[in-house]
């Protein structure tokens, strides 16, 4: 059977489980659709927090970025692993205890303002809208290759899934799905990882195979692609060219910014039990290693298998895999030299992403239309297809690149669904129960739920065929949002019982509008400015938002010693949210 009918066959089923899970548990009251009627169970809770968070940018985009960037990829790794840990010491089980829906709902009630509510409202929109644009890429890409589709037709194939069982199923529906979807994707990512790293090394676990040596030569894996990339021009892939002060920002804001993502928190909101909360975060934190400490191997496996694939390879000889990802646009080749074999060299190979002309080569390869840049560099790779391609470029079974397929797609839909919902509920729960109609029907309200829903996946599939960046870029954005704008609203509203309104909606705006400017401004206004001479204090676009949180905790402590404390009943209230009771049922306010 050839590859592309099994993978229809594998993804198709997939997606008939995912459906036929929705409609096993549609939700058919407001309780179902928030937060699964508090029913989950911690390890099934963990299960699909691990899979709501790991998004395409874990599965697809992460392994890519370290393949490419050595070491500096390491901020990915160490951020958002470490954001779990601040989210299960700091915030869960508090949150949990608190009782509320969402985030906005609980800055809402914390901070006994509408106005408060609001901002939280904007912000969470702010957020899931741009995670999403990652999420919805991510989709479009897996089914171009795979599917052999358009890039923009799969995006909209992933828009009406996700409509169906996100819409349909809610919190309850999301969450089981999701179970499903993270053991498609750790199989997905794990099974190819061992099979290479039992051809490369002779080792099964990869994560042992990435420090030991290559058979046959002896020399370890790092030390052999080191040799390769500088022969090649590039840097050691085991050096950094990160500052130090980038570093540690970046790893702040994806570390706060995971413990600030509202599709994360709202899953501690559907265990029955605060201890459960913890538990649930542990849980997620089991699951969510196993890829993590996979990651590495994989992009240092899947670097040195496409260099030593195509450096200096005649491209008539190359394996029909690199054709197959050039017609998808994320590979390409331009023959400056005319010789017909692929210069992999450093620097970029065109001036931006390759523009193709409809025409083929002499040697059948794809035209491009923008002139090349001025180095001998012929070849581009697309960040998101590493680990997509690597079964292929190792000659895997056809089976194992199927399910790598299938794997990909369910990174990409579970998260989008947990951010669909947060959408939906924001405006359907916060804006429009809790502020603009309080007197909608509970039936009213889980119909503008569902439409709401509705309306943000045609705006997520707008952002997945017209992405801001590829899939962990666009990704870590929305952390630095996170970051910027919930973070220190929800740390100071738990264990600072003197924070009152006013700091916290001043303490948002400024963390939000400061962030969201800036990267605007580096990334869309003025790209030719993104260096390192031009940012402030050396931090880049991905790392402002730690700069952004830390104004916003400025700001928040400020103006609310400058102004009235929050009142008694709120004391109160913060001081029982933090009484230790853990074991107990969580009582709601």
């Amino acid at each position: 059977m050839d590859t592309l009918t099994l993978t229809y066959i594998v993804v198709g089923a997939t997606f008939a489980l995912y459906i036929g899970i929705a409609i096993w548990s549609k939700a058919a009251s407001t309780g179902e659709y928030y937060v699964a009627a508090k029913g989950v169970h911690p390890v099934a809770n963990g299960m699909a927090t691990a899979a709501d968070w790991m998004s395409a940018a874990s599965f697809i985009s992460m392994a890519g970025i370290i393949a490419f960037s050595g070491y500096d990829g390491s901020v990915y790794l160490m951020g958002w692993t470490g954001g779990y840990v601040l989210l299960a010491m700091l915030l869960a089980p508090y949150l949990r205890k608190f009782g509320k829906y969402t985030v906005p709902d609980f800055i809402g009630e914390r901070y006994y303002s509408q106005t408060a509510r609001v901002v939280a409202i904007i912000c969470a929109l702010f957020i899931s809208f741009t995670y999403v644009a990652g999420q919805m890429r991510g989709v479009g890409i897996v089914f171009s290759r795979y599917l052999e589709v358009d890039i923009d037709l799969g995006v909209i194939i992933g828009m009406v899934i996700v409509f169906i069982y996100a819409v349909l199923g809610g919190m309850k529906g999301i969450t089981y799905t999701q179970v499903a979807q993270y053991i498609v994707m750790i199989f997905a990512y794990t099974i190819p990882a061992i099979f290479i790293s039992l051809l490369v090394t002779g080792h099964v676990f990869p994560q042992i195979g990435f420090g030991a040596e290559v058979q046959d030569t002896g020399v370890p894996v790092l030390e052999r692609l080191n040799g390769l990339l500088t022969e090649l021009g590039f840097d050691e892939y085991t050096s950094g060219s990160k500052s130090k002060v980038d570093v540690f920002f970046i790893v702040l804001a994806l570390m706060v910014g995971t413990a600030g993502l509202p599709h994360v928190i709202v899953r501690f909101f559907t265990v029955p039990r605060v201890r459960d909360a913890r538990l649930s975060a542990g849980w997620a934190l089991v699951f969510i290693a196993i890829l993590y400490t996979t990651a590495p191997a994989v992009a240092a496996f899947a670097r040195t298998n496409l260099i030593q694939t195509v450096s200096n390879a005649e491209y008539a000889q190359l394996p029909s895999w690199f054709q197959t990802w050039e017609h998808a646009g994320l590979i390409a080749w331009q023959d400056k030299n005319n010789d017909g074999r692929i210069q992999y060299h450093a620097g970029k190979a065109f001036e931006g992403a390759p523009q193709f002309t409809g025409e083929q080569g002499p040697q059948g390869q794809r035209l491009i239309s923008n002139p090349p840049a001025d180095n001998p560099n012929e070849l581009y790779v697309d960040n998101d297809i590493m680990v997509l391609a690597n079964p292929e470029i190792a000659q895997l079974p056809a089976w194992v690149i199927a399910l790598v397929a299938a794997g990909g797609l369910a990174a990409a839909l579970s998260t989008a669904a947990g951010l669909l919902l947060v959408i939906s509920t924001s405006i359907s729960h916060d804006l429009l129960k809790k502020n603009l109609t309080p007197n909608i029907s509970e039936r009213g309200e889980l119909l503008a739920a569902r439409i709401s829903a509705a309306v943000a996946i045609i705006i997520a599939g707008y952002f997945g065929i017209n992405p801001p960046g590829f899939v962990a870029q666009v990704v870590a954005f929305a952390f630095g949002l996170a970051a910027s704008s919930f973070f220190p609203a929800i740390i100071l509203g738990i264990f600072y019982k003197r924070m009152n309104r006013e700091g916290a909606v001043s303490g948002m705006i400024v963390g939000l509008t400061f962030t969201f400017g800036y990267i605007v401004y580096f990334k869309f206004v003025n790209p030719a400015a993104n260096t390192a001479d031009n940012w402030w204090f050396g931090i880049s676009p991905e790392g402002i938002g730690a700069l952004g949180m830390i104004f916003n905790l400025i700001v928040a402590l400020v103006v609310s010693r400058l102004t009235a404390p929050p009142p008694e009943h709120i004391q109160h209230l913060v001081e029982d949210i933090r009484v230790p009771r853990g074991a107990g049922a969580a009582q709601s306010h």
